[in-house]
């Protein structure tokens, strides 16, 4: 547990003198740009605009979405963790718990796209 602590602490910290270095050097950049008269290049720097497709239409459903089903699975493992149906250690039911997760996100992500899509077809 400390080797993760220790790991955790040095990648905030790498992370952080990234970002800082990233945004001085963007700064640096811009402001060269700019003193050389190339006005229409300035905005080069400036982070992609987010498309305005379904995607970005209903952010909270979708991680509302996605929360309430991971949490169900968790839920769901808990269960099955309790009736001692199934041994967590063994071998072959190992990867059990993670497989009952991820399908359960992925029924959250398939719930929030048809929820957009007819939502979509209902507005055409």
């Amino acid at each position: 547990m400390e080797t993760l602590g220790t790991i955790i602490i040095v990648g905030t910290v790498f992370y952080g003198v990234f970002a800082l270095i990233k945004v001085y050097t963007d700064y640096l950049l811009k402001r060269k740009i700019v003193k050389t008269g190339h006005l229409e290049k300035a905005g080069i720097l400036d982070p992609p605009a987010l498309p305005s497709g379904e995607s970005t239409r209903y952010p909270n459903l979708k991680w509302g979405l996605i929360a309430l089903m991971a949490g169900l699975g968790l839920i769901l493992i808990e269960i099955f963790n309790r009736t001692d149906t199934i041994t967590w250690q063994d071998g072959r039911d190992g990867f059990l718990p993670i497989g009952i997760e991820l399908v359960a996100i992925a029924i959250g992500f398939l719930t929030y796209f048809f929820i957009v899509n007819a939502k979509t077809m209902k507005n055409r």
